[in-house]
């Protein structure tokens, strides 16, 4: 059992832990939850040895422990898993097992067979169907997360964290890892579960402990607590419906696709968007749908098919033709594709904008800072200053500020691609409420969105894809997961009004 009490940590003069409790039980699967920037990274950073506690005791099974480093921690059975694989995607499954402990005969030279025996061995008792021999990168992603836990278990370790570790996987390889790790706990190993993903949390895990603000919120147990209880306990009031009412006011057709293809990503895709309609892109992963987006933004090919906008044709080579016909695009990938995390909240939000501000070539100041600051607000970005660094802001605001970039643009058409990844609930409902917005504007939203509830809750319509094909349309009067998945996963095709 890990128990950590009264657990302070600040940067500087920022607090960012005070007086944290959590506590894990041999053989549970506990969930930590807060808001983004309420310090779940922090404690767990802590316990892992990556930061030192100001103050507050750590005991690991009854005697009291101080990490000086991850080492320290690894010796007591703790394993973090973050979101951002370790693998070396350039060694084998079983070189990654084995790094940093490989088996030799002396002089350097490797038992390969060996280690490949023991991984296989390790493998087969998780039930994973994988060859140690397979180079780690060609793994999809799903199974390189098992092979974390593999790597793991293969250091003993009793208490595995795990950071977002669905936010990349397809349905299938979640059912696989929690049936997995459902296993491991049967043999009396713990786990972090750290998610936003409040469906997953009902599913697997038998408590939750909550964050907010730096500060212990309180602990529940999953089969004695709900939604809403939950929510309360992390932003500290009713969150209301989980998905705002919208007074939809669909008008004309804006955007109109016919037979567009992308070589070996999507075949003949046609659909139209009009304005203030939200129409969501369903289906799997790697079903095409991003690659849709892509194309549309002019940052891949399109092998064939026309673009109409407001019934002219108009052909969308790269991004900046894009922008040209008033397209903006908020990538899946805020941390390399929608930010440059080194630079300021300002510049981020003035690199498609600077237009907006220059006379005669020359930035007005004043002008910059009232356009940034007026994007702090509209949004509620919460920080202190625009010229922090990205990178200082917690995700749900670095998506804010993805957003804040685009709509500087002022497009008429905004495709959204997994808008709400990795953002807290509370920053959710916040940003459903600027898609609703914008939609009442007029803006036709092109979104696409890999949690069912997320679809439902948003989409005027839905348009289903499945191995790069458009598979089914589920208008609201029939729209259900049910419907959805039976598309998303090849289903005859046909309208579901």
């Amino acid at each position: 059992m890990i128990h950590m009490t009264g657990i302070c940590k600040a940067f500087s003069s920022n607090q960012v832990l005070n007086g944290v409790e959590f506590e894990l039980k041999n053989g549970e699967i506990h969930a930590l939850m807060g808001e983004n920037g309420a310090g779940k990274s922090t404690l767990m950073k802590i316990l892992s040895g990556i930061h030192q506690k100001d103050s507050g005791s750590i005991t690991v099974d009854g005697q009291e422990k101080i990490f000086k480093n991850v080492r320290d921690s690894e010796a007591c059975g703790i394993h973090v898993i973050h979101q951002e694989l370790n693998i070396l995607p350039d060694l084998s499954v079983a070189e990654n097992l084995f790094l940093g402990k490989e088996l030799t005969y002396g002089f350097g030279i490797l038992k390969r067979k060996e280690m490949q025996r023991q991984t296989y061995e390790l493998l087969c008792k998780l039930g994973l169907d994988i060859d140690p021999k397979t180079r780690a990168g060609d793994l999809s992603v799903g199974k390189q997360q098992l092979v974390e836990i593999a790597k793991a278990i293969a250091s003993d370790a009793k208490y595995i964290v795990m950071d977002e570790p669905t936010a990349a996987l397809t349905d299938r390889e979640i059912q696989t890892l929690f049936e997995t790790v459902r296993e491991l706990k049967s043999k009396g190993i713990s786990f972090v579960y750290i998610s936003h993903r409040m469906e997953e949390i009902f599913a697997i895990c038998d408590r939750i402990t909550i964050l907010r603000d730096g500060q212990y919120a309180g602990v529940r147990n999953i089969p004695e607590t709900n939604f809403d209880e939950i929510v309360a306990m992390m932003v500290g009031r009713e969150l209301g419906e989980r998905f705002p009412e919208r007074n939809a006011n669909i008008g004309e057709v804006k955007l109109s696709v016919r037979n567009l293809s992308a070589s070996k990503a999507f075949d003949n895709v046609s659909f139209d968007l009009r304005k203030g309609e939200v129409l969501v892109f369903a289906g799997l992963m790697g079903s095409g749908r991003t690659e849709v987006a892509q194309t549309l933004f002019g940052h891949r090919k399109a092998q064939q098919g026309q673009i109409h906008i407001d019934g002219q044709s108009v052909s969308i080579k790269n991004p900046i033709q894009a922008m040209r016909h008033k397209i903006a695009f908020v990538t899946e990938d805020r941390k390399t594709e929608g930010l440059v995390l080194d630079f300021s909240i300002r510049d981020n939000i003035m690199l498609p904008n600077f237009d907006k501000t220059c006379r005669a070539g020359i930035t007005q100041i004043q002008a910059e800072r009232e356009f940034v600051q007026s994007f702090i607000e509209q949004l509620a970005i919460r920080t202190t200053n625009a010229e922090l660094a990205a990178k200082s802001l917690s995700g749900g605001n670095q998506q804010k500020v993805v957003l804040a970039k685009w709509l500087g643009t002022d497009p008429d058409i905004l495709i959204l691609d997994e808008p709400t990844r990795g953002v807290d609930i509370g920053a959710k409902k916040e940003i459903y409420n600027i898609i609703n917005q914008l939609a009442e504007a007029g803006v036709a939203i092109l979104m696409i969105s890999s949690e069912l509830p997320e679809v439902i809750g948003m989409a005027d319509r839905v348009l289903v894809m499945h191995e790069g094909r458009m598979t089914g349309e589920v208008t609201q009067e029939n729209m259900t997961q049910e419907h959805i998945m039976h598309f998303a996963t090849g289903g005859e095709k046909h309208v579901l009004h």
